[in-house]
C-alpha cells in the first residue's frame, strides 16, 4: 500500500511546488522585468497620486467630462470587486426599458443626435474603460459648452486619444475615458476636481 501512496504523494507535492509556486513566480518575474507598468495594473498617476487604471472603467458624471459606458458591475456600477454584466438578453423587457430611458436621458443631455450603441449598453465586465469615437463625438457639444470651449478646439484632443484596431485588423477603434478626461483637464482646466 505504501508503495502506491508514496509516489502519488511525491508527485502531488512536486507538481504543487512546480505549478503552484515556481511557475507563478517565474511568470510574475518575467512580467515585472519585461512589462513593469502593465504588471502593476497600468496605473495612472497625477501629482504622485494614483487616479485610476487604464484597464478599469470609472464613473465620470459631471457635464465637463466624457462619460463612460453604463456599468452593471455592483449595485451602483463601476465596482471593480464585482465585475459583471447585466445578464439581460435581447428579449428582456427590463433591458429595453433601461436602454429607452438611457437614450431619452442622453438625448436630453446632449441634443438630438443619434445615440451610439455603447452609450446605452453595458460591457460584459461592466468595467470597460473605453468608449467608441462615435460616443466621444456625441458628447463633445456638452463638454465644450461646460468648459467654455468649442467643439473644434476639443475634437483634436479626442482624435489624439483615439486608438485604432490592434494590428490594424482586430477590435474596433476606441478612446480611453480616463486618459481623455485627464488630457481635457490639462488643456482646458476646470475649477473643481474630477467627478
Amino acid at each position: 500500500m505504501l508503495s502506491v501512496i508514496r509516489p502519488a504523494l511525491v508527485t502531488t507535492l512536486f507538481f504543487t511546488v512546480l505549478l503552484g509556486i515556481a511557475y507563478p513566480l517565474a511568470v510574475t518575474g518575467v512580467a515585472q522585468a519585461a512589462f513593469p507598468r502593465q504588471a502593476e495594473g497600468s496605473l495612472i498617476r497625477l501629482g504622485g497620486k494614483v487616479v485610476g487604471s487604464e484597464l478599469i472603467g470609472q464613473n465620470f458624471a459631471k457635464a465637463e467630462y466624457f462619460h463612460p459606458r453604463p456599468s452593471a458591475a455592483g449595485d451602483k456600477g463601476y465596482d471593480a470587486s464585482n465585475s459583471s454584466g447585466s445578464n439581460l438578453g435581447p428579449m428582456s423587457e427590463d433591458l429595453a426599458k433601461r436602454v429607452a430611458g438611457a437614450t431619452k436621458d442622453l438625448t436630453a443631455e446632449n441634443g438630438h443626435m443619434t445615440v451610439p450603441a455603447d452609450a446605452v449598453t453595458t460591457s460584459g465586465s461592466g468595467l470597460d474603460p473605453h468608449i467608441s469615437p462615435a460616443f466621444a463625438a456625441f458628447q463633445l457639444p456638452r463638454i465644450a459648452a461646460a468648459r467654455g470651449a468649442t467643439v473644434d478646439q476639443l475634437a483634436p484632443i479626442v482624435a489624439a486619444h483615439t486608438e485604432g484596431r490592434w494590428l490594424g485588423i482586430f477590435g474596433q477603434p476606441h478612446v480611453n475615458v480616463l486618459t481623455l478626461n485627464l488630457a481635457l483637464d490639462a488643456h482646458y482646466p476646470v475649477r473643481h476636481a474630477p467627478a
